[in-house]
């Protein structure tokens, strides 16, 4: 019998402890503290990676005029952030006319704080995933030219598909990933749950830790790549978003925390 309400693992492990590998959240109402409450765990938040934005002076460096581009494809709202402070920089003035094509819609959302919602033409993915994105790209491409804003480590499979279906593409590299400092973290804490959302945190997990072992913890995973990233470390995944069921990582802990055994 488990106490105190905390849930066990389908290998009989009691789940008491969440890391997510991203800052904590502004607001005391974000979904992720109702489920630590609602299921009696700890949730720990942690930035494995910080964000890094290219400067204007070596952004000029690639030769790309964002001008020229009729289409932007965001994956990330670092990658908003730092298109519009690129921007902003260089005085470009984005077009009214501009689309926006967005991995998810929680993406597409964060484009009011720096467009008129409304008034642009935006679109996202249904579930969250490459392909969604792709289905909906794949309705208006023709005709249009894409921005890719990126950091280093581009999605290839997006790349790919702008390739193979002839579409006029630029990636522009507009911020870094840079691994912090978890060693204390993760030196003093056993956490039966490690939550990812970028393969550069992953890679930031084993540049901290080059002999971690997973030994019971189960991993999450946001993304297609993040997920590939885990698995490539050897690791093995266990919590998977953005799916049909679990948009979100919060959805997927959930379920996750429904499905184990009491």
């Amino acid at each position: 019998m488990v106490k105190n309400g905390q849930k066990k693992s389908s290998s009989g492990k009691i789940v008491k402890s969440i890391l997510i590998t991203q800052p904590r959240p502004d607001s005391e109402k974000s979904p992720y503290f109702e489920l630590a409450k609602k299921y009696d765990v700890q949730l720990d938040f942690h930035p494995f990676i910080r964000v890094e934005g290219v400067v204007s002076r070596d952004f000029r460096k690639q030769k790309i005029d964002i001008a020229g581009y009729s289409a932007v494809i965001f994956t990330s709202r670092n990658a908003i952030d730092h298109f519009f402070r690129i921007c902003e920089e260089m005085k470009v003035s984005v077009s009214q006319d501009t689309k926006y094509f967005c991995i998810a819609e929680a993406v597409a959302l964060y484009l009011q704080k720096f467009i008129l919602y409304r008034k642009r033409k935006v679109f996202y993915g249904a579930d969250g995933t490459n392909k969604s994105l792709f289905d909906v790209i794949n309705k208006h491409k023709d005709n249009e030219k894409f921005l890719y804003p990126c950091s280093e480590t581009q999605d290839n499979e997006i790349t790919t598909w702008l390739k193979n279906n002839r579409c006029e593409y630029a990636t522009p590299v507009l911020y870094r990933t840079v691994s912090n400092n978890v060693k204390d973290l993760l030196g003093g804490n056993e956490y039966d749950i490690i939550c990812f959302f970028t393969p550069s945190g992953v890679k930031s997990l084993f540049e901290n830790m080059p002999d971690f072992r997973q030994n019971g913890t189960k991993i999450g995973a946001f993304g297609s790549n993040t997920s590939k990233a885990v698995e490539d470390a050897g690791l093995h995944l266990d919590i998977k978003a953005p799916e049909p069921e679990a948009p979100s990582m919060v959805a997927a802990l959930e379920r996750y925390l429904k499905l184990v055994k009491e």
